[in-house]
C-alpha cells in the first residue's frame, strides 16, 4: 500500500487551486492527548492483566505505551482497540453491553474504564495544543479553505471546547457518530468520506491529516486528494506505508498557499 511519492520531512503546499477542504484528526495532530491516551490505556490495561495473570496462571507482559499503543489502539475507536490488543495477547472476551459493572471483564467494560481514566487525566492536567497545527488551520480559513476534525474519540467536542478551538472547524465527526453504528471506525474511510460530505467538498479535493497509520490507511482507501502523515512517534515507515502521500514530523513543514492570510478573528 506505499506510495511511491511519499518522502519524510518534505514540505508540502495546501494550495487553494487544488484543494477545497482540510480533516484533521485530533489526538496527536490538533492536541497532544495521544500521550494522555497512552497513560491511560496503559492503566487499565495493566490492572486487567495483573488480575487475569492471577486468575488463569499466565504470565502476561505489561502493555507498551510506545508498541502495543501504535500497533493496536492508536486511531481506533475504543472497543477496537481493546479487542484488538486483547488478541495480540491471546485473550478473548465477550462484547458485554452498557450495564456491565465497571469491573467486568467484557470488551465494553474495559473501554469504559478506559475512557474513565483519560478524563480523570484531563481535568486533572489539562489539554495542550500544537501551536503549529492552530496556526496551520487558521491560515487555511483564511483564503476559504474548509476545515474538519475527524476522531475516533467520544470526548472531541469537548476536548476542543476546553481549548477553545471549535470555532476553526466547519464540521466534527467523531466517536458520538460511531456509537450510532452507521460508521465504521478507521481504517475503514467512512469518517473521513463523513466528514467530506458535511463539509460538500469532495474526496478527491481535500486532504487528510493523520498521525495514526489507521487514519493514513483509511485516507488513502477513501480515495482523498493527499494525505499527510504526522510522525509524532518516530515510525515515518509505518505512515509511509499505509499510504501517506507525505511524512512531516510537524505541521510547521506544510505551507498554506501564498495567498493564505490567516483570519485574526479566529480563536
Amino acid at each position: 500500500m506505499q506510495m511511491p511519492g511519499a518522502a519524510h520531512s518534505a514540505s508540502f503546499t495546501l494550495d487553494r487551486a487544488r484543494f477545497d477542504g482540510v480533516l484533521f484528526d485530533l489526538d496527536g495532530v490538533v492536541t497532544k492527548t495521544a500521550t494522555v491516551h497512552a497513560r491511560a490505556w496503559q492503566a487499565m490495561f495493566d490492572d486487567f492483566l495483573r488480575a487475569w495473570e492471577k486468575q488463569t496462571g499466565r504470565k502476561q507482559l505489561p502493555f507498551d505505551v510506545v508498541q502495543d499503543y501504535s500497533r493496536y489502539v492508536d486511531g481506533l475507536p475504543r472497543e477496537e482497540g481493546v479487542r484488538r490488543f486483547l488478541a495480540s495477547r491471546g485473550i478473548s472476551l465477550p462484547q458485554g453491553t452498557s450495564s456491565d459493572p465497571a469491573d467486568a471483564q467484557t470488551i465494553h467494560a474495559l473501554a469504559t474504564r478506559k475512557n474513565a481514566l483519560l478524563l480523570e487525566l484531563i481535568r486533572n492536567q489539562g489539554v495542550e495544543v500544537y501551536p503549529s497545527t492552530v496556526e496551520l488551520i487558521r491560515a487555511l480559513r483564511g483564503c476559504g479553505l474548509r476545515t474538519a476534525v475527524v476522531s475516533s474519540s467520544a470526548n472531541c467536542r469537548e476536548i476542543l471546547a476546553s481549548v477553545g478551538l471549535l470555532p476553526l472547524f466547519d464540521a466534527r465527526v467523531d466517536g458520538i457518530d460511531l456509537a450510532r453504528g452507521e460508521l465504521r471506525g478507521k481504517p475503514a474511510p467512512d469518517t473521513f468520506l463523513e466528514a467530506a460530505r458535511r463539509l460538500s467538498v469532495t474526496p478527491g479535493r481535500a486532504v487528510v491529516v493523520e498521525d495514526a497509520a489507521a487514519g493514513v490507511e483509511a485516507g488513502h482507501t477513501g480515495g482523498f486528494g493527499a494525505v499527510i502523515g504526522v510522525d509524532r512517534l518516530g515510525r515515518p515507515e509505518a505512515l509511509a506505508h499505509a499510504g501517506a502521500t507525505v511524512v512531516v514530523e510537524d505541521l510547521s513543514q506544510i505551507a498554506a498557499s501564498a495567498e493564505c492570510q490567516p483570519d485574526q478573528a479566529q480563536p
